[in-house]
């Protein structure tokens, strides 16, 4: 549990209740099925899906609500890939009691302050990234096992993912229907990456480990959130989500010397799949990246149109980044980078500039 202090104004639970039907429900779950004391209620985060969360203030601590209405959302992967995880060490927010049927959990308060957050402000990012890949070494190796227990990052899952970005990226967002020969180069390029990740070594995948789901903890630094979508996959996915980053980025350089030590912690910790030599492992690192940001183009624009979230278009150019430098390295991707720079580039500063002031307007 988080301690608090009291300094800041509070939300009490009868004015929150007044227009929110959900919290009446987690005010009389706290209250009658817990019998907590709770003193006030205030939002504490939001997520690109249905799910809520909120900080429940007691005498002298907090925990954190996740509300997560049925039937638009299902806790109970969540309480599978908490079960997994907590035993092999990694810092998961403790469940202290859940509600399948209704949609709640109460959980282990890991405070308010994102990795994001203090790389921003200039922290240290090799004592920040060596304890989170401390963890992901937990996750991939201690969780051997564990990972049989989930669902395969396959083929479908793959190829719906990549095929978000001709939807919403290229088509809704960027107003381009590719002509034939090019609907050709990325459908080649889409079999390209997916028979990669298929060839890689299978572990425990977290989905999503990256700057905005790393919280800063005082003690088992860092506690790791929003894990329920966890499938059994590629050994570099991960791995890219950390270090190439969509909300933030850093010099290839840097970046290849955090990869290079990770394969090391791997070998260290008695992973057999590690590669036989860098350079392998560093192609895994690289070619899962495409097709993770690829797919990240089109959610990003996804959660403008469909759910009218403007906040990741911002992000979309330092995404695209990343695969424009990966076709410059990659033979394979070298028709598909010249599409990119022939189309997309120049394209996508006025779409964003576009949608940005129809939201405004």
């Amino acid at each position: 549990m988080a301690r608090h202090s009291n300094a800041g104004r509070k939300t009490s639970p009868l004015q929150m209740l007044e227009s929110d039907a959900r919290l009446a429900l987690i005010a009389a779950w706290l209250r009658d099925a817990l019998h907590l004391k709770v003193r006030a209620l205030e939002p504490a985060s939001s997520d690109a899906s249905f799910r809520r969360y909120f900080r429940a203030f007691l005498e002298d601590a907090t925990y954190i609500v996740m509300d997560a209405p049925p039937p638009q959302e299902d806790v109970r992967p969540y309480l599978k890939v908490s079960g997994l995880l907590e035993p092999l060490g990694v810092h998961v927010p403790h469940v202290h009691a859940h509600d399948a049927a209704q949609g709640l959990l109460l959980l282990e308060d890991l405070g308010t302050t994102q990795y994001l957050a203090r790389l921003e402000a200039g922290d240290d990012p090799d004592a920040l990234y060596a304890d989170a890949l401390a963890a992901l070494v937990k996750i991939q190796v201690r969780g051997a096992q564990a990972s049989l227990a989930l669902a395969p990052y396959g083929r479908a899952e793959l190829s719906r993912e990549l095929s978000l970005m001709p939807e919403w990226f290229l088509g809704r967002h960027l107003g381009l229907t590719p002509a034939p020969a090019e609907a050709r180069v990325i459908e080649a390029t889409f079999e390209f990456l997916i028979a990669e990740a298929l060839a890689q070594p299978a572990v425990f995948v977290h989905r999503d480990y990256h700057s905005r789901n790393l919280m800063l903890t005082g003690s088992a630094n860092p506690g790791v959130i929003d894990f329920q979508d966890a499938l059994r996959g590629p050994i570099g996915y991960d791995l890219v989500s950390l270090l190439k980053d969509c909300y933030i980025s850093w010099p290839r350089t840097r970046v290849l010397g955090w990869v290079r030590g990770y394969r090391e912690r791997l070998l260290a910790a008695g992973a057999s799949d590690a590669a036989e030599d860098e350079a392998q492992f560093l192609r895994w690192f690289d070619l899962i990246g495409v097709q993770r940001h690829v797919k990240v183009l089109g959610i990003f624009c996804r959660l403008w149109y469909r759910d009218g979230k403007s906040g990741y278009l911002g992000d979309l150019p330092r995404t695209l980044a990343y695969v424009r430098e990966a076709c410059t390295l990659y033979p394979e991707l070298t028709a598909f980078g010249s599409y990119l720079e022939a189309h997309v580039v120049a394209t996508l500063a006025p779409a964003n500039a576009t949608a940005l002031a129809g939201k405004r307007a």
